[in-house]
């Protein structure tokens, strides 16, 4: 890609504050003003009139954690170079930044395109993103290789070491929670912590199978949310819309386990509980991790082991929910803040006891 500069700045410097996020520029602009650069790729640019008949583009931009939608007047002196950009374009914008009711605003804009080592960087997100993602990916490992049933630990292995690239670019979702690329890995790893709690508290649990449908109990939203290669685009696939991540995610299992169970037929035999039984529970793991009918679940949970996972999948999902209402929310009063749906309003956490001498 090409690493012109288009320049349309009065002033012969460009503004030297960087910022490494799209939300970061945004909790600073909502504190005041400021000058400064962040790193973006364009998701779409269209073509718009007011009701006055006035032309301007409307382009919508990218990163990792969030995303912002800019105006450009049709008389604006750098309308050209915005008006030649393109789908998946990785940009450095700079700008005097602002905040109103409608979102971050851009005065003075200017832009350059980036080179591909940056655009890689920018796909891999924030250094913060990437190593939250990093030690995600890390706990999921260390997680999947603690199993002791030889049947789940070699599954989740055959899962991870086939679809380690897909799985790490897919969101959790589109809106709800973790809707961003990498966000499953992160929400995994969030649920599988949880799940490797509960089953400390209560050890009659199943571990092994607690764990390995953590692991597995979102697989299918490679399908319904994953993003394309190098974009932060998630398009709507047919298979996704049609069947759910839960309908895939038992499929794409059940796949796993068959081919296995034929490679070790001889070996896994004589182990207990048999087989048959350690796949029908794990499946059902998958079918009722939503917990309700209501939520999308084709059966409610039947065993311990998958009222548990529901719980640590749920329990993940919000506190997603509110770490994301404490970073980007909406102040409303000192101590409260605009809540992330479906949650209501959050209010500011206590801080722990800090003992005096």
């Amino acid at each position: 890609m090409s690493c012109a500069v288009f320049s349309f700045l009065n002033s012969p410097t460009k503004p030297t504050m960087r910022f490494d996020s799209i939300n970061r520029l945004t909790a600073a602009a909502k504190e005041s003003a400021v000058q400064g650069s962040v790193h973006a790729q364009v998701m779409q640019s269209l073509t718009k009139t007011t009701k006055a008949g006035k032309p301007y583009l409307e382009i919508t931009f990218a990163d990792t954690e969030g995303s912002f939608t800019l105006k450009v007047w049709d008389n604006a002196p750098w309308r050209a170079a915005f008006a030649a950009l393109q789908a998946n374009n990785a940009v450095e914008l700079f700008a005097d930044w602002s905040t109103s009711d409608y979102g971050l605003e851009a005065a003075s804009l200017d832009l350059r395109m980036l080179t591909p080592a940056e655009e890689e960087a920018l796909l891999t997100g924030s250094a913060e993103t990437r190593a939250r993602q990093e030690a995600a990916w890390e706990t999921i490992n260390t997680l999947a290789d603690s199993l002791r049933d030889p049947r789940l630990h070699a599954l989740c292995r055959l899962f991870l070491d086939s679809f380690a690239t897909r799985f790490r670019r897919s969101g959790a979702a589109r809106k709800m929670h973790h809707a961003r690329r990498g966000g499953l890995v992160e929400h995994t790893a969030g649920t599988m912590r949880a799940a490797d709690a509960i089953c400390a508290a209560y050890p009659t649990l199943n571990r092994d199978l607690v764990l390995a449908g953590a692991l597995l109990h979102d697989c299918g939203k490679m399908a319904e949310n994953a993003y394309e290669e190098h974009s932060f685009t998630m398009p709507y696939g047919l298979s996704g819309e049609l069947l759910g991540h839960i309908t895939i995610g038992i499929e794409l299992v059940n796949s796993l386990w068959k081919s296995l169970a034929a490679e070790h037929k001889a070996e896994w035999a004589s182990l207990t509980p048999t087989t048959e039984h350690v796949r029908l529970h794990l499946l059902h793991l998958l079918a009722a991790h939503h917990g309700t009918q209501e939520y999308g679940s084709p059966v409610v949970p039947k065993t311990p082991e998958a009222l548990a996972l529901h719980h640590a999948d749920d329990l993940d999902a919000k506190m997603e929910m509110f770490r994301a209402a404490y970073e980007s929310g909406t102040a409303l009063s000192d101590h409260v803040l605009q809540g992330k749906f479906p949650l209501p309003n959050s209010v500011k956490p206590l801080a722990g006891f800090d003992a005096q001498d």
